[in-house]
C-alpha cells in the first residue's frame, strides 16, 4: 500500500483544514486508515482513526468533537475535516495504514506495529 497525503498548509486558530490520503496498492477496504501527528520535538501521536470494516471510529481527546476522520472506498481515500484548529494541533500529520485493524487498535499500536504510513503533510496553526 502506498498513501499520499495533501491538504496541509497555514490556517488561522479556529480555522479550519481538511486532509485527504490517497491509497494505492492493496485491496483498500480490508485496511484500517488512521491519522498520526508529530509536533517538533515530540513524538508522534495518535488522532483519529477508522476500522476496516468501516463501522467504527476514534479519536484522541484532544481533537474529539473538532476532527472527523472520513473514508471514501470507492476512491481509495480517507479524510481527516479539522476544525476549530488550535496553535497545538501544529504538527506534521501523518496518514496510516494497517491490514484488518479496528479503529481502536490504530489508536493503541505503534510507529513500528504499523505497516504503511505516508509522507506526512504539515499543518500550522497560527494563533
Amino acid at each position: 500500500v502506498q498513501l499520499q497525503a495533501s491538504g496541509g498548509g497555514l490556517v488561522q486558530a479556529g480555522g479550519s483544514l481538511r486532509l485527504s490520503c490517497a491509497a494505492s496498492g492493496r485491496i483498500f477496504s480490508s485496511y484500517g486508515m488512521g491519522w498520526f501527528r508529530q509536533a517538533p520535538g515530540k513524538e508522534r501521536e495518535f488522532v483519529a482513526a477508522f476500522s476496516w470494516s468501516g463501522g467504527s471510529t476514534y479519536y484522541a481527546d484532544s481533537v474529539k468533537g473538532r476532527f472527523t476522520i472520513s473514508r471514501d472506498n470507492a476512491k481509495n481515500t480517507v479524510y481527516l475535516q479539522m476544525n476549530s484548529l488550535k496553535p497545538e494541533d501544529t504538527a506534521v500529520y501523518y496518514c496510516a495504514a494497517d491490514p484488518w485493524a479496528t479503529a481502536q487498535a490504530m489508536g493503541v499500536r505503534t510507529f513500528q506495529e504499523i505497516d504503511y504510513w505516508g509522507q506526512g503533510t504539515q499543518v500550522t496553526v497560527s494563533s
